[in-house]
């Protein structure tokens, strides 16, 4: 009889709530602790999903080191999921990541390395793979209703202010680096998912160019997009804006931005152009309609919303479950989001040299 694989959550934030609500769900999983700084949000978190006999820590080592668990998952501030995930592949532990996985591609490089001296298996939470609108784009992408693709417009508008429980660690430069690796690496990596051919392949990116702008940057003023009315809070020590302009190895072109800037509520605009059809977000023109007149629309979930519990976390979680059972790494694991990760920190480069940036970075 298969045992049940025990799960860690670490850190007990907002998205923890959607980590324990998928590993509950899942048949061969059971969250069996939780670690944070404070054993009042652990608490919490348990209650919220009616668990009992859920172990609580706030020393990490201690937890990890709790009898039955086999997978943790990497809920923290993204400042500190290099070294959450380092240790616990030093553990031994399967690993699920927050994104972004790091905050550089020194942090990066020593996570693969961890990764894959304990030969653990990983996922990233790029878990807008899993939305449907995603899986059905990406099936009609594999299965040529748009013929070859050859260019990728994603964007992620997102008014990121205080509204938000991590936003006093993700306004910073020094723990959250860029608007584009804190929310718009998600843009980075649909742009990736879509100009892949294959079911399951994301493209590799080859060359970065990019610009960065906005307004926000240093204002003691934000727009809440919930009440509709301007107020003070801390500033952004970023650019708010960033256009980039990646290159992949398969000869597709994309535009990704992020514009914490926006006056307006969430929203993920997605455009995938081939040369025998065209999505825009859930509208399709294909040569496989014959005597088309009109977009065809798809009636499915679409990203429209930030709020974690909109997010597929049971589609990701249950793939990363079937991975471990099944001995095989995810198409989302460490080592592919890493080339995601790469675009971030070419466009970094590209905004002080002014010149396109070649990958890889030398991480992998």
């Amino acid at each position: 009889m298969e045992r049940t694989l025990g799960v860690l959550i670490h850190g007990a934030g907002w998205v923890a709530g959607e980590h324990i609500k998928a590993f509950t769900a899942n048949p061969h999983t059971k969250v069996v602790a939780i670690s944070s700084r404070k054993l009042e949000s652990c608490r919490k978190r348990a209650e919220e999903a009616g668990l009992d006999g859920v172990a609580f820590y706030t020393d990490y080592g201690k937890a990890l080191a709790h009898e039955g668990v086999d997978i943790v998952s990497v809920c923290t501030p993204q400042h500190l999921h290099a070294e959450n995930t380092i240790a616990a592949a030093q553990a031994g532990k399967h690993i699920a990541i927050e994104k972004p996985v790091a905050n550089s591609p020194a942090e990066m490089r020593a996570m693969l390395d961890a990764v894959n001296k304990a030969g653990v298996r990983t996922v990233v939470s790029f878990v807008l793979r899993w939305n449907p609108l995603f899986e059905t784009i990406k099936a009609m992408v594999a299965d040529d209703f748009l013929g070859d693709v050859y260019c990728v417009e994603t964007d992620y508008q997102h008014d990121i202010a205080s509204w938000w429980t991590g936003y006093e660690d993700a306004r910073t430069k020094e723990k959250g680096v860029s608007a584009l690796l804190t929310g718009g690496c998600h843009a980075v990596d649909a742009a990736r998912w879509f100009a892949g051919k294959g079911r399951y392949e994301a493209a590799t990116p080859v060359e970065v160019f990019a610009y960065s702008g906005g307004y926000r940057k240093g204002l003691n003023t934000e727009y809440n997009y919930f009440t509709c009315q301007w107020q003070e809070a801390p500033p952004l020590e970023y650019d708010d804006l960033e256009m980039v302009l990646i290159r992949f190895d398969n000869g597709v072109l994309a535009k990704v931005s992020v514009n914490y800037g926006c006056v307006m509520p969430y929203t993920f605009p997605i455009e995938v152009f081939g040369n025998r059809g065209t999505i825009k977000d859930n509208r399709v023109w294909s040569h496989k309609f014959p005597g088309q007149r009109n977009w065809v629309t798809i009636p499915t979930i679409l990203p429209e919303s930030a709020d974690v519990s909109h997010h597929p976390f049971q589609g990701q979680m249950d793939h990363f479950v079937d991975c471990i059972l099944n001995g095989r790494e995810s198409h989302c694991n460490l080592a592919d989001a890493v080339k995601t990760h790469e675009v971030v920190f070419a466009a970094q480069q590209a905004y002080q040299t002014r010149q396109p940036v070649k990958l890889p970075l030398g991480i992998s």
